[in-house]
């Protein structure tokens, strides 16, 4: 067992892990930080993107161990200060951008990411940009519309399925 040691939302945390630990299971497991889904533990469906330093990424594909010192933002973290929803997730609130809500942290988590790198995408590159994350209930019409209307654009210009 080695003790990790890394900022997660902004507070340095540490737990004892093994080697092996996947960065999911260190979060959910080691850490109690439950938001972060597991999907299919295989880096295809995108349930448990996280930010480590500023970059979207798989958390089932990286040993906690080696993020040892690196800063870590998970869905817990994208809510306002005072506890309401960030930005983000009020547009996937407001757009019934969720249904069964398990792709919902990996999408906020990866829209996130997007808009960091591309403040107005097209719906095009918003289809584009989350393609690593599989849902299997919404049909995606409503997750791009809360991706758009977080981005601060006119979803009513795009067209219903």
């Amino acid at each position: 067992m080695t003790k990790v040691t890394m900022t997660v939302n902004g507070k340095s945390v540490s737990a004892q892990t093994e080697g092996r630990t996947l960065l999911s299971a260190f979060l959910r497991e080691g850490l109690g930080m439950t938001g972060t889904h597991i999907g299919c533990d295989t880096s295809q469906c995108g349930a448990c993107a996280v930010h480590v330093d500023g970059v979207l990424v798989k958390s089932c594909s990286v040993f906690a161990q080696d993020l040892a010192g690196a800063s870590v933002r998970t869905i817990e973290g994208m809510a306002n200060a005072d506890g309401s929803l960030g930005v983000i997730q009020q547009a996937f609130q407001d757009n019934h951008g969720l249904q069964c809500g398990f792709c919902t942290p990996g999408m906020v988590m990866a829209t996130a990411a997007l808009l960091a790198e591309n403040p107005k995408p097209t719906e095009t590159e918003v289809r584009h940009y989350l393609e690593g994350n599989i849902c299997r209930c919404t049909g995606y019409h409503n997750i791009v519309k809360a991706v758009l209307a977080a981005s601060g654009q006119d979803v009513a210009a795009i067209a219903a399925e």
